[in-house]
């Protein structure tokens, strides 16, 4: 079968229309048509117009799977098991549920997702944790091999992933530190498939320091950390191997109700308050960084029985969750701030503590047909 280059350019519009399972089904269907949607042009664009529409999104939640079901308390071996899936950003219906792509039945942890891939790892990091680039879309997965780098062991490990414009590459950051305090980075380069370890560590880093929240964007890891009274932000772009510390706001005088994210593009710090000025209300204080600086904008303001902030959907909507703490579990909301109006998922997110910090995982997801012939 041979087509001219018009009918070609209009089968590639055609096809990049269409979600990546029904796209893996057409890999069979001829070599043309297996060639074509293999190519590394066809990828990007079915990407590309994925993020521009931002056409299909999902949320990547981990969840309670049996909304209905009530364990039994005074069993301890009555244990619900933990789903991770993807639900429709419109409906909020569940889309497909995750399992590892090993076939592995231990639990594992989201670590980060950028154009359809996804960094998992085990739920309790360790220094020798391997992590797999996974891309469930169209099941094709990378697991690099251990680093080579590490000679001591580490009691805390910090894992982040994204896709860096700049360098046109997929990094993973792993940052590591030892009772005694001291660090070490090391970033992995999908492009390479290989890891670097980071010989120049800031001497603002070489101290005692507690690290809590972070994100990635744009193909730099950001973390809180706190440094006796004081908070900070700590930035490490995965292209250019440079640090930098962007001291918190005043306001920040403590990690609870404090949260990281992206807001309208730029990174965000989201503080939550018990009150606010309109009664029954309750407001979260919200500083962008813009050109290495905090501005602060106008708060969300949201209805007061709503507990807590948690960062923000793609459309830039406030995510809440209303905290069940007798199931251990926190319902999540969208809030608009605008109309002040709060829509609720039927999503019970489950709530996983770490040490004091208590993590509710939601991220955005687009499809993508990334990994299918990488590189």
């Amino acid at each position: 079968m041979t087509f001219t280059l018009h009918k070609k350019e209009i089968l590639i519009d055609i096809l990049v229309r269409l979600p990546a399972k029904s796209l893996v089904r057409f890999l069979c269907t001829c070599k043309l048509w297996g060639d074509l949607i293999g190519s590394s042009s066809f990828v990007s664009a079915h990407l590309n117009r994925n993020v521009t529409k931002r056409a299909p999104v999902y949320l990547l939640c981990l969840h309670h799977p049996n909304f209905e079901r009530q364990n039994d308390t005074d069993d301890p071996y009555d244990i619900e098991e933990l789903q991770w899936s993807l639900f429709s950003k419109e409906t909020f219906e569940q889309f497909s549920k995750l399992t590892h792509p090993l076939g592995s039945t231990e639990y594992y942890g989201v670590y980060g997702s950028s154009n359809g891939l996804v960094c998992i790892s085990d739920e309790i990091l360790n220094f020798d944790s391997p992590i797999h680039i996974w891309n469930p879309s169209v099941r094709k997965f990378r697991t690099p091999q251990m680093s080579t780098n590490i000679n001591v062991k580490f009691s805390y490990v910090a894992l982040q992933f994204g896709f860096h414009p700049l360098v046109n590459d997929y990094k993973a950051v792993r940052m590591m530190r030892t009772n005694k305090n001291s660090l070490a980075v090391e970033v992995y380069s999908l492009r390479t498939n290989s890891w670097k370890m980071i010989e120049a560590i800031p001497p603002w880093l070489k101290c005692t320091w507690q690290h809590y929240k972070g994100t990635f964007f744009n193909g730099v890891a950001y973390h809180i950390i706190e440094k006796g009274p004081i908070f900070s932000i700590m930035s490490f772009d995965s292209g250019s191997e440079e640090f930098e510390e962007f001291i918190a706001p005043d306001a920040i005088c403590s990690s609870w109700g404090l949260c990281i994210d992206v807001y309208k593009e730029n990174i965000c710090l989201l503080l939550q308050f018990y009150s606010s000025e309109e009664e029954g209300m309750r407001k979260a204080d919200l500083w962008v960084l813009q050109e290495k600086r905090w501005k602060q904008l106008c708060p969300f303001i949201y209805p007061f029985h709503y507990y807590s902030p948690i960062g923000f959907s793609i459309d830039n909507e406030l995510l809440v969750e209303r905290k069940d703490f007798a199931r251990g579990i926190g319902d999540l909301h969208l809030c608009n701030d605008k109309s002040k109006q709060v829509l609720e998922t039927g999503i019970e997110l489950a709530a996983m503590k770490y040490g004091k910090i208590e993590f509710l995982f939601v991220i955005t997801y687009i499809e993508s047909m990334v990994l299918l012939n990488y590189y």
